[in-house]
């Protein structure tokens, strides 16, 4: 189970609640809680008298998944082979997860068959039904955007449970989430939905979640909730919490946003999104009030990317988009969101405002790039970031340990960030450590290294730079030549001493 920490706080105060009653006039409103419709919606016993007949029902759908993953810590000198090796360490987790067909297709979150520092598949997942049978399961899709994987399991003739339509979710109803909380096994708890289409400020395409009181835990994750005709509603999925553990702040995937991406992964096929090309910041306070405008209505234009769907719409810097197709960009609704969430090729009008005035745009939704490719379009040479504690890998761990460098792979769109050619090939310096020789000589994030070693080989991958390391240590060099380019000059060698 994924969880957010929080911080909170409570003021107790003691004493007796006077109340002041007034004599309402003839045809004044009444309070809500003295409508005789309460009495019509709210059953004598005040909740249901039993969930046992529906959890018998269900709890055969809901499974327990545990997974092993090889993971590598570093490396080591083999002193007989003058060698490096890796240090590696199998690493167990798990969580839940529910069959949506007889044939053994499940439903689970991404991460909890996730490992390693780039959420890498794990090596195996086993899945245990409430009979204890256990089956080996094949990995059929992850979408790591929505959180979502699909697996399959050989067998036939499985119970499974359907997803319902979450929009018809109101805060309030009953719900029931079955899971494997902290290695217990099946575990079943109840609540109400708390809040619905919860915004946690995480931006993206899936900032939207179903809010419960239920006592959700690690192992959860997964899970499924369900309302009380035994439908899906939603795929347990964090907590917020300031110790990790429950209370009775929990969210869920909606069921109408996993329906699709789990459609998508059954068919084989890429979760599409929509996209439009731009960046865009909200209309805060003080943005609003340097426009004029209303503060919480509308996100302004930053950026328009060449011949996305953005540009091809006329959409220009500094206009304020504040309705996408009928719909009201808010920050509960963000832009963001409702693009992302519409069909690519879908035209849709966008309402502008634009030099104060409010104009009507039509515009054709593109498909939103694969992440590490927005990753890399938003590259920002300026913005330091520290040493990574825990580095990728085993020649990710070479660098940093030696060089006292982080690096990435140089993509077209992080060469144009750091000014580069976009056609260069080469690594992109992430992060440097003060306290090594590249940081001294002045070496810094944005930078890139062209080629490495006495013979200036070109190198595009963290393995092809370790390996011009492990090259100068075996014959017996103190440092490696590394090939530097940067914004305005011309590319320079610079000698790069290895760590004693």
């Amino acid at each position: 189970m994924r969880y957010v920490y929080g911080i909170t706080s409570a003021l107790l105060v003691g004493g007796t609640a006077l109340a002041l009653v007034t004599q309402s006039p003839v045809g004044a409103q009444v309070a809500q809680n003295e409508s005789s419709e309460i009495a019509k919606v709210v059953p004598r016993a005040g909740a249901p008298e039993s969930f046992a007949d529906l959890v018998e029902q269900l709890q055969p759908a809901v499974v327990n998944i545990s997974t092993k993953q090889e993971v590598t810590l570093g490396v080591r000198l083999n002193p007989f082979a003058g060698t490096r090796e890796p240090i590696t360490q199998e690493q167990q987790g798990g969580g839940s997860g529910f069959l949506i067909s007889a044939d053994g297709y499940i439903v689970t979150n991404n991460h909890v068959v996730s490992g390693g520092p780039r959420g890498e598949a794990v090596n195996e997942v086993i899945v245990t039904l409430t009979n204890r049978r256990e089956y080996k399961a094949k990995i059929v899709g992850r979408d790591a955007a929505s959180d979502l994987a699909l697996l399959k399991i050989e067998a036939t003739g499985l119970p499974f449970v359907k997803f319902n339509d979450s929009n018809d979710a109101r805060v309030g109803d009953w719900v029931v989430a079955i899971g494997n909380p902290l290695g217990l096994g099946s575990t079943v708890t109840a609540g109400i939905i708390s809040a619905v289409q919860r915004n946690l400020g995480q931006g993206g395409a899936y900032d939207r979640y179903i809010q419960t009181d239920t006592a959700i835990n690690r192992g959860n994750s997964g899970g499924p909730l369900f309302d009380l005709k035994g439908n899906v509603v939603g795929v347990n999925n964090m907590l917020i919490s300031p110790v990790g553990a429950n209370i009775g702040v929990n969210f869920a995937i909606p069921a109408d946003a996993a329906i699709p991406v789990i459609e998508a992964l059954r068919a084989g096929e890429r979760v599409q999104r929509g996209y439009l090309g731009i960046n865009i910041s909200p209309v805060n306070e003080d943005m609003a009030a340097a426009l004029g405008l209303p503060k919480d209505r509308g996100e302004r234009v930053q950026r328009v990317e060449p011949g996305e769907a953005g540009e091809k719409a006329g959409l220009k810097r500094g206009d304020v988009v504040t309705k996408v197709n009928g719909k009201e960009v808010t920050p509960q609704q963000t832009l963001s969101y409702i693009v992302a969430n519409t069909k690519p090729g879908t035209r849709i009008p966008l309402e502008v405002i634009r030099d104060g005035r409010t104009i009507t745009i039509q515009a054709v939704v593109g498909t939103r790039p694969p992440e590490e490719q927005l990753a890399g379009s938003s590259f920002d040479p300026e913005d330091e970031q520290a040493m990574p504690s825990d580095p990728s890998g085993a020649a990710d761990t070479t660098i940093q340990n030696e060089l006292g460098l982080a690096v990435q792979t140089l993509t077209p769109d992080i060469a144009r960030a750091v000014g580069v050619d976009a056609n260069t090939k080469g690594l992109v310096i992430v992060a440097v450590s003060g306290n090594s020789d590249a940081g001294r000589k002045g070496l810094r994030r944005g930078d890139v290294i062209a080629s490495a070693g006495p013979s200036r080989t070109v190198v595009t991958t963290s393995e092809g730079l370790a390996k011009a390391v492990t090259d100068a240590k075996a014959a017996g060099r103190d440092a490696v030549l590394v090939e530097i380019l940067r914004r305005g000059n011309p590319s320079a060698d610079i000698p790069l001493r290895l760590k004693r």
